[in-house]
């Protein structure tokens, strides 16, 4: 009997269909439990932390200036005198009344020699005429002198009085210019300019010296205009220091105008006197206004991606949650959350940056 060995054929056919199947199944099985078993893999440990309530002062941020609280200028008084003497140089704390610099004084000594001169001739001009109108005097009612003359030594003492008293006055400008001739300091401080230099003629008014009287600098910061009707003097100021120390001061004086280009006004803050920063640093820092609460996290809890903040946050079942949050005042390590966080909510402290929406973690243990 022929055997029809296509319909033979077409009968294996589905049979060694399954088979090839079976085997690729049993082959893909080991990689599939693998690949199950990787993604139920933790991504990450991480340590979590509950939102803390904290009582913050609310706080203004501030830029601007350190300045002098107050430049005194140290100008010559007198003209054309040589300067011969420069004792001091920027950089110097001086006390008031010390001396910073001599002026020659030779023609000084010389006009006041001469004055002194010339008093003593007055002097002895009014001894005369005095004695000449005291002798008038007892003579009047004898008649032995006429009444022309005796007017005449009168008006001759009266002259000679006038005479001296203008040349005493002389006298005492000679001595002010000899004084002049020694530049003293205005007040205790710090010299921060020096213009003074050896040889130089000086004119009535040349500037010297510029220093900080008392040393004491402030800082005088630029705040939005929004803020003024709550900013007050004596309020807390913290300030980032240029050397990256934090320095404490206090509101002096808030700014009576605003800028009409920046809508900005300044407050000047007063510093300790035992701080000395350096002036001419552009710092920022915080005007503290009243004490607030803050629901806070650690700064290490905040992920910042294409510029929006987020925290993560694990449920019961080990798995974590981005949420969008607003952030506000900043303290010692710790941010305010202003919206988005559940008050309740259990924070991942650090490692977000690697984490992603819905990620499995492992849970560190917290002694």
């Amino acid at each position: 009997m022929p055997v029809n060995f296509a319909r033979n054929a077409s009968l294996r056919k589905p049979s060694m269909t399954f088979a090839v199947a079976f085997v690729a199944a049993a082959l893909l099985l080991p990689t599939r439990y693998a690949l199950a078993e990787q993604a139920a893999a933790p991504a990450l440990t991480v340590s979590l932390t509950a939102p803390a309530q904290r009582e913050w002062p609310e706080t203004v941020p501030a830029s601007g200036w350190l300045k002098p609280w107050q430049e005194a200028i140290v100008a010559s008084e007198t003209s054309g005198l040589r300067i011969t003497e420069v004792l001091v140089d920027v950089g110097s704390v001086v006390a008031k009344g010390q001396t910073l610099a001599r002026l020659s004084q030779e023609s000084t000594l010389a006009d006041l020699r001469k004055q002194e001169a010339a008093v003593v001739t007055a002097q002895a001009s009014l001894a005369k005429a005095k004695a000449n109108a005291d002798r008038a005097r007892q003579l009047r009612s004898s008649g032995a002198l006429s009444d022309e003359k005796i007017t005449e030594y009168f008006a001759d003492e009266q002259t000679a009085t006038a005479s001296l008293a203008s040349e005493e006055a002389a006298l005492d400008s000679e001595k002010i210019k000899l004084a002049q001739t020694t530049i003293i300091a205005a007040d205790d401080g710090l010299i921060t300019s020096r213009s003074a230099d050896l040889g130089a003629v000086v004119s009535t008014g040349t500037e010297l010296f510029r220093m900080v009287r008392q040393q004491r600098v402030e800082w005088q910061a630029e705040v939005s205009a929004r803020y003024l009707p709550r900013i007050s003097e004596g309020l807390s100021v913290a300030i980032n220091g240029g050397d990256g120390q934090s320095i404490q001061g206090k509101v002096r004086l808030v700014g009576p105008s605003v800028s009409t280009d920046t809508s900005r006004a300044i407050v000047y803050v007063a510093l300790p006197s035992d701080v000395r920063p350096r002036t001419g640093l552009y710092v920022t820092g915080s005007i503290e206004l009243q004490t607030t609460p803050a629901l806070t996290v650690p700064e290490t809890a905040i992920v910042f991606r294409d510029g929006i903040s987020y925290i993560f946050t694990a449920g019961e079942d080990n798995r974590v949650r981005r949420v969008r949050v607003e952030t506000g005042r900043r303290s010692n390590g710790e941010v305010e959350i202003v919206s988005g966080m559940d008050p309740s909510a259990k924070v991942v402290t650090s490692g977000g940056a690697f984490l992603s929406d819905n990620d499995l973690v492992k849970i560190a243990e917290t002694n």
